[in-house]
């Protein structure tokens, strides 16, 4: 009676997952498609990149945003902010005129240290005022037509916000285990298709960012949200405020940092995942149920079940793998992986628990060397 109930409320969760959260499993909001023409006009653009030991690819990452077929004015901004392996000498010996590196100041109190970069970035870039900012991770490559891109959908469409799902690597064992789950995961929390509505939820993608800049001043600026460890969605849901947001997934925008270990994958979902939840102890509780109905009750009942309940747990785990084929598809990995997300989802759950752990012996929100989240949440 137990494994038939259960059975029934995972089967009813997939059932909903499936048909009444977005598509989000569709996969279908991408750059490529239903993409307006070129402005009347092309509006003046200034990037802002902060970075922070970024020595290993910071020549591909500026390089790429310089190397922009862009017809309009561009200019770039990286904020060297405290590296210790030369990430700003490397960047200065680019030699572009349209490049400024500006040396970072430390860190003030209440802020995340990638906000804090941005801050200074956007505040340089304030003269002249560009039109746009085009904010950007020092860990992304950009095919030379991205930039464009952004800036036709943003003025064809009147976004006041466009955002691309950079590509992240998925070479390694760890990376293909894991990383097409993490941006399934990611599109389950904020459906891009209702992300995209004007009325939908606010969220976005913070390797690549163009942000209306009247926008952002008239929603406080970047000090807004100034002690967000997501600080991709809070501020995707700050410029909803002003005008509707743009986001989806692209292949034009693609991640160069390695995550080469199932450890190293781990940190990065560590990283934001007690902050997701608020800092509240009963979120985490209730996520980490959640997560074991949704993905451990179905295989367990279809491997271990009998009558009714392994019925329904055989075909909740066959619409798991099936939701989880068009990401797949889009990170080119075997359909089989869908069979084991379930195992997969029991690593992101493990990752959540360590997160309230370590943010609780004040260790939370760990990114190079720095402890950012916040202190007594």
């Amino acid at each position: 009676m137990i494994g038939t109930l259960l059975g029934a409320a995972a089967l009813i969760v997939w059932l909903g997952l499936l048909f009444a959260r977005g598509g989000f499993w569709l996969a279908r909001e991408r750059d490529s498609i239903a993409l307006p023409g070129d402005p009347a006009s092309w509006p003046a653009v200034t990037a802002v990149v902060p970075a922070r030991d970024e020595a290993e690819g910071i020549a591909r990452s500026i390089g790429s945003v310089l190397a922009q077929d862009y017809p309009g004015a561009l200019r770039v901004v990286l904020v060297d902010d405290s590296s210790s392996d030369g990430t700003g000498d490397i960047a200065r010996g680019l030699g572009d005129a349209r490049l400024t590196v500006i040396a970072g100041k430390p860190l003030a109190a209440g802020w995340t240290g990638k906000l804090w970069a941005v801050s200074q970035g956007i505040a340089f870039a304030s003269s002249p005022e560009p039109d746009f900012l085009w904010l950007t991770d020092a860990d992304i490559e950009h095919a030379p037509d991205t930039l464009r891109t952004l800036v036709r959908r943003a003025e064809g469409e009147g976004r006041a916000l466009v955002s691309l799902m950079a590509r992240l690597r998925c070479d390694t064992l760890a990376e293909r285990a894991l990383v097409p789950a993490f941006v399934f995961f990611f599109q389950m929390l904020y459906p891009f298709a209702r992300v995209n509505r004007p009325r939908g939820i606010g969220a976005a993608a913070g390797g690549c960012m163009l942000v209306r800049r009247a926008a952002l001043e008239r929603v406080g600026g970047i000090a807004a949200i100034r002690d967000a460890l997501v600080d991709d969605c809070a501020f995707g849901a700050l410029i909803k405020r002003q005008g509707p947001v743009w986001l989806g997934l692209t292949d034009r925008s693609v991640s160069i940092r390695p995550y080469d270990t199932l450890e190293s994958v781990g940190a990065m979902i560590s990283r934001s995942a007690y902050a997701q939840l608020g800092y509240s102890p009963l979120a985490l509780a209730g996520t980490l149920a959640g997560l074991a109905l949704v993905f451990a009750i179905p295989p367990a009942l279809a491997l271990f079940g009998s009558g009714a309940g392994r019925i329904m747990g055989v075909l909740a785990w066959a619409l798991m793998a099936l939701s989880f084929q068009p990401m797949l598809r889009f990170y080119r990995r075997s359909p089989l992986w869908g069979a084991a997300l379930p195992a997969i989802a029991a690593y992101y759950g493990w990752r959540t628990f360590l997160s309230g752990w370590q943010h609780h012996r004040g260790r939370g929100g760990m990114w190079k060397g720095r402890v950012q989240a916040a202190v007594g949440q």
